[in-house]
Parts: C-alpha cells; sequence; structure tokens
C-alpha cells in the first residue's frame, strides 16, 4: 500500500503486509566521507539480488538534473538498471542511502552512481507516514553561489548571495535585502546556493529560523518565520 510519494526527492513509503521482518538499522549520513567503504544492494538487470563493493567518491552532489532537491552521495560502487531503490549500506551493514541513479552514456555502470542520504529519506519518510505528504519551508529568496571573484571582492569565502527578495514573503518580513550573504541558517554553515535550497527544504513550515547573513562587510541576524513551499517553486527550482 502506498502511504506517501515524494516526486521532488524519488521517494515513497510503502507498507507491507508481513510479519518476521528483519528491519534495517539507519546509519547517518553527515558522518559519511569520502573514502568509506560502501555497499550496494539491488537486482542489476534482473539478475538476482546482487552486492557491489566500492567507496564514497563525493558528498553533496547536485545540479545534475536528476532530481529538484539534490544532495547525492556519489560511489564508485557498481550501480546498474536495476539497483535503483536499492540499499546502499556501510561495512557495518548500516543504510546511509537509497541508489537512485548514475550517470552513463552507454546505460551500463560507468564509475558513477549517486544514492540520497538516509537522513533526508528519513526526514521525508516520516512526513509522509504523518501527513502523507511532504510540505518543506520557504524563505523567499533568489540566490547565488559566491564564485571566487565574489569571495575575494566582499571578503565572504562561503555562503548564497542575494538577487531578489521576494515581496510579502520570510525573507522580506525578516528585513533580509538583495546584497546580503546568507551564511548560516539555524548554526547550519551555508557552502552555497544548492546547500541553502536543501537546508531550508527540510525544515518545517512554521519554523522560526535564525539567518545570519553578511551586509556591508558586517555580520548580523534576522529571525525568519518559515513559510509553506508553493508547489511552483519546486517546479522552478531557482528559489529558496
Amino acid at each position: 500500500t502506498v502511504i506517501g510519494r515524494d516526486p521532488t526527492a524519488d521517494i515513497a513509503v510503502l507498507k507491507i503486509e508481513a510479519t518476521d521482518l528483519t528491519a534495517a538499522t539507519f546509519g547517518d549520513s553527515e558522518q559519511l566521507q569520502v573514502g568509506d567503504v560502501v555497499l550496494a544492494i539491488g537486482d542489476p538487470f534482473g539478475v538476482g539480488q546482487s552486492v557491489s563493493r566500492g567507496i564514497v567518491s563525493a558528498l553533496g552532489r547536485g545540479n545534475l538534473g536528476i532530481e529538484t532537491i539534490e544532495d547525492f552521495i556519489q560511489t564508485d560502487a557498481a550501480i546498474n538498471p536495476g539497483n535503483s531503490g536499492g540499499a546502499l549500506v556501510d561495512t557495518d551493514g548500516r543504510l546511509i542511502g537509497i541508489n537512485t541513479a548514475i550517470l552513463s552514456r552507454t546505460g551500463g555502470f560507468n564509475g558513477l552512481g549517486f544514492a540520497i542520504p538516509i537522513n533526508l529519506v528519513r526526514s521525508i519518510a516520516e512526513q509522509l507516514v504523518e501527513t502523507g505528504q511532504v510540505n518543506r519551508a520557504f524563505l523567499g529568496v533568489k540566490t547565488q553561489s559566491m564564485t571566487e571573484e565574489l569571495s575575494s571582492m566582499l571578503k565572504v569565502s562561503h555562503g548564497a548571495l542575494i538577487n531578489e527578495v521576494q515581496p510579502d514573503t520570510p525573507a522580506e518580513k525578516a528585513g533580509l535585502k538583495d546584497g546580503d550573504i546568507v551564511t548560516k541558517v539555524n548554526q547550519v554553515e551555508i557552502k552555497d546556493s544548492r546547500h541553502l535550497q536543501l537546508t531550508v527544504s527540510q525544515l518545517a513550515p512554521g519554523t522560526e529560523a535564525t539567518i545570519e547573513y553578511v551586509r556591508d562587510g558586517k555580520t548580523a541576524t534576522a529571525t525568519a518565520k518559515l513559510a509553506r513551499r508553493p508547489d511552483d517553486k519546486l517546479a522552478a527550482n531557482d528559489a529558496n
């Protein structure tokens, strides 16, 4: 039975009428490091359940055009058609990701596989179980990432530069302005524009978020009561 779907992140929760099943142990994908050994489980090409071994090649992969919300674990563990939806586990057998996609010109494995981090899966699944849908928070800004040139000019090493504060949004009400650089949300250090979108989207609408930003070379904070992210903003994928 389908409990709920989240097409934005390609996650669904199913209820299975069965007994004597052993629940998977969830790991913590935030603790992963590049080089960690991982195992990918699935049914590649329909040959039967298989396990492949590799390492974490990269973390926080996005802008791949695979899903609207992207924060993938990249791995060189062999993932082929039929592995999607299978488990990515660490060497202790803890679930740390859900295999979702590969980059390949032939349709076969080329060493570039991607999995959705289990922490993101958990937050989505909990909402789907509780309400049958996922409500993502919305700040109301359009941003760009900091280039080396901008970082040097503005003396800020990381963050998301606000290009536009949209009217009648939490950002406007909190006093944020065009040209501000968002560097933290609730003490989470913001790496770039995509990371801001991901961080905000994992919060619940109605959350009072502490936004740290830089304006005219000075660091300041603001409190924004986050709204529900409109569906058109999910489709557009250009606003946070």
